[in-house]
């Protein structure tokens, strides 16, 4: 059966999942990898514009000052930013 998991990356830069509430309807297409907020563009910008990023849960130590910097998001494989 399908399935639809790691969604945090895009939530936690701020993206449209982000700002999903209770009753919202959302779209989406496994095979496409495609998964959209079926709101209007002016709510969706007036979400964005009231959203909150929470405060890391890590902020001392590797996993809170170096790693976010210089590792890419699990959606990108974890890996190493080469700049």
């Amino acid at each position: 059966s399908p399935a639809i998991g790691h969604v945090s990356p895009e939530a936690a830069s701020g993206g449209p999942i982000a700002i999903i509430r209770n009753g919202d309807i959302i779209e989406y297409d496994i095979p496409a990898r495609k998964l959209e907020l079926i709101l209007s563009d002016k709510e969706i910008q007036k979400r964005l514009k009231s959203l909150k990023h929470p405060i890391p849960k890590i902020t001392k130590g590797y996993l809170g000052t170096i790693y976010p910097h210089i590792v890419e998001s699990a959606d990108r494989g974890c890996i190493l930013k080469v700049q």
